[in-house]
């Protein structure tokens, strides 16, 4: 049986599509985004997060860690595990709530995520999923209600600096997914630091008519802690402020 790795199931989430949804985090990333919010998600393997504040020097680490200082991330878990977790909360998918795939890239393990869509699907559980769409698989995504992708930076070579990978691919399956007739929510996260060119982002979006909205939203530094209690090299960035925000503004839209 195909075994999943998950980062994390977030229940009760308002901010990963429409309605109360479930969110599952798939663990792995090809991307390195500088300003990842949820760094313990991009690697393919189990890590272990270390908060020395939360530390109360119990010496009992091996028995297992009670004051949340060490934190493992990363679950090996199977489809009807996942899926037990999702149904739990389905009394509370009305308005168009459901389940949301995410990470991490959930289409790294594209297999285990066919699966768990199959059993949501056999329960009419609305399926969407955020992904950088480095990847495509048309099978997987044409079994979507909805999906959510990120066009970060316009620039090929800003982009690779920055997330580490070329964004051409990134572009090509947009103009793919596009034909799917599934309605697409593109965004951008906004880093004042780097040079997104917005304009054309928004200017390339609008060719595409199934991309019914296009979001820009804020950088904000919640993945600052998870870096340090990771090791990792911190990368932090300016938040937008209101009139920064404001001025981009006409870059946003939707479609009915």
């Amino acid at each position: 049986m195909v075994k999943g790795l998950v980062a994390d199931i977030q229940r009760a989430s308002f901010h990963d599509g429409d309605g109360i949804r479930t969110t599952v985090f798939m663990k792995g990333c090809p991307l390195s985004c500088l300003w990842c919010h949820n760094p313990e998600a991009i690697s393919f393997e189990k890590q272990e997060l270390f908060y020395p504040e939360k530390c109360i020097g119990c010496n009992m680490c091996d028995k297992g860690c009670y004051s949340g200082a060490k934190v493992i991330c990363g679950k090996e878990m199977t489809p009807d595990e996942v899926f037990a977790e999702i149904k739990q909360d389905s009394p509370y998918y009305t308005n168009g709530g459901g389940v949301t795939f995410s990470g991490g890239e959930p289409m790294v393990q594209k297999d285990f995520i066919k699966e768990v869509i199959a059993l949501c699907k056999s329960e009419n559980i609305s399926c969407a999923m955020e992904t950088s769409l480095i990847y495509y698989d048309e099978e997987v995504l044409s079994s979507l209600d909805f999906v959510m992708c990120d066009l970060k930076i316009w620039d090929e070579d800003i982009h690779k600096k920055c997330t580490g990978v070329s964004n051409k691919t990134i572009k090509e399956n947009f103009i793919k997914l596009n034909k799917l007739n599934i309605p697409i929510i593109a965004r951008t996260p906004v880093i004042p630091e780097i040079n997104q060119e917005i304009d054309k982002i928004s200017e390339f979006l609008k060719t595409l008519h199934n991309v019914k909205k296009y979001e820009l939203l804020p950088y904000h530094p919640l993945g600052l802690s998870k870096q340090k209690a990771l090791g990792l090299e911190i990368n932090e960035f300016t938040v937008p402020n209101k009139e920064y925000m404001k001025e981009l503004e006409r870059y946003v839209y939707i479609r009915e």
